[in-house]
């Protein structure tokens, strides 16, 4: 309909130029002397419309044609950008399928557009070091170093992947630092960290980043509870040098830590390693108190007070209460035993430790329950009787290495 409209009002415009131009009785003169020129108006009006068509047709070609490598080359910029973002899809879709030599060459396509080349890079290093080529992957690391919106993304990247090879932990540390710098403090960014120092075995780092993950609840119970147990694993022993720094360290550990089991038993061994058994025993108590461990009675076994004092007699009197409320532990008669025979009271100690063996106990129970049954029997000036029990001690041992498989 427009179209006709359109028709229409050209049909009625050439009619009206028609009427005018036949009633138009005008002309045009040109002269320079000696030459004289004389045009109706009407001819000379066609011809000037005429000739700024030809005109608009020469300069619209020239420009057009001036122009046509810029278009070329934006044509070609398109067409590039849209290889690239399919090659960029294709090496996604490689990497998560485990393709991951498809995936770096696919990256490799994909990295010839500037707008895909960070992302490009990125997926190119992490297929690079699934291929183990290490070289290749800091390559393609350093290449989406020149992209500053993705430096976080590749700072992330960088962290995952050294902190899967322990030979360069140096190079992961330094690369969490500068995280560190720009405030990433997202959880992610603290489990890289959290694998990077325990790699690194700096250990008071890990129980400060466990401490935040458990704050937002990022990080397994039982991982938590791990991580925790081996960083106080390797702190507490080395302050055991110092007694001071012992105090110090133990003082810092939070009260859910200090209940664990390995935690209590570490802690105990360390104290007694600087001489304060009180304070080892006082340990082993509580967190028995709070849950029963066979670690714990063998820590407290071997925190025996010196003989005749008030505290060794405490610990008996707690051994005894612990035996009526669970009677038949064989770990636990071994205790009573061991601390009876550290005071003295050969008639319980032997009881204690005859019970021990009682039943089917632990290899380990039987040959300390002979050892120290023999140590009482020498001490008692009866040879015999303590020979025999060396004698069980000696075998129960020959069992145990002819059950231990051979290297």
């Amino acid at each position: 309909m427009r179209f006709f409209l359109w028709l229409l009002t050209l049909f009625a415009a050439a009619i009206g130029l028609a009427v005018l131009a036949r009633f138009n009785p005008g002309n045009v003169v040109f002269f320079y002397p000696p030459y004289r020129v004389d045009l109706s108006l009407n001819f000379f009006i066609i011809a000037m419309v005429l000739l700024f068509a030809l005109m608009f047709v020469i300069i619209s070609t020239v420009r057009t044609t001036l122009g046509m490598p810029a278009r070329v080359e934006q044509y070609r910029a398109t067409r590039q950008l849209r290889e690239s973002g399919r090659a960029l899809q294709e090496a996604l879709k490689a990497y998560l399928e485990g393709r991951f030599g498809r995936a770096e060459k696919s990256a490799t396509r994909a990295s010839l557009a500037p707008e895909y080349a960070g992302l490009a890079a990125l997926i190119g290093a992490r297929s690079a070091h699934r291929l183990q080529q290490n070289r290749r992957r800091d390559e393609w690391l350093t290449a989406a170093g020149d992209y500053s919106a993705l430096r976080t993304a590749r700072l992330m990247t960088t962290v995952e992947l050294l902190a899967e090879d322990n030979r360069q932990i140096d190079e992961a540390l330094a690369a969490i630092s500068e995280l560190n710098s720009h405030g990433i403090k997202h959880a992610q960014a603290l489990r890289l960290a959290l694998r990077v120092q325990q790699s690194a075995r700096n250990w008071p780092e890990v129980l400060r980043l466990v401490r935040l993950l458990d704050k937002h609840n990022a990080l397994h119970p039982t991982l938590s509870r791990r991580l925790r147990d081996m960083a106080y694993e390797a702190l507490l022993p080395k302050a055991a040098e110092d007694t001071e720094s012992l105090k110090k360290l133990w003082a810092t550990v939070p009260a859910a830590d200090r209940m664990s089991p390995g935690v209590a038993a570490i802690a105990a061994n360390a104290f007694m390693k600087v001489g304060r058994q009180q304070e080892a025993a006082d340990i082993i108590e509580k967190a028995l108190a709070v849950q029963w461990d066979v670690r714990l009675l063998r820590a407290y076994r071997n925190c025996a007070a010196p003989e005749g004092s008030a505290t060794l007699l405490a610990q008996i009197e707690n051994g005894e209460r612990w035996a009526r409320e669970r009677p038949n532990d064989p770990e636990l008669s071994l205790v009573l035993g061991a601390l009876c025979l550290k005071q003295k009271l050969w008639g319980k100690a032997q009881r204690h430790l005859e019970e021990a063996m009682a039943g089917t106990p632990e290899r380990g129970v039987t040959q300390e329950a002979h050892l120290r049954l023999a140590q009482m029997h020498e001490a008692l000036n009866q040879s015999e009787a303590a020979a025999v029990h060396y004698r069980q001690c000696a075998l129960t041992t020959q069992k145990d290495n002819a059950k231990s498989p051979s290297l």
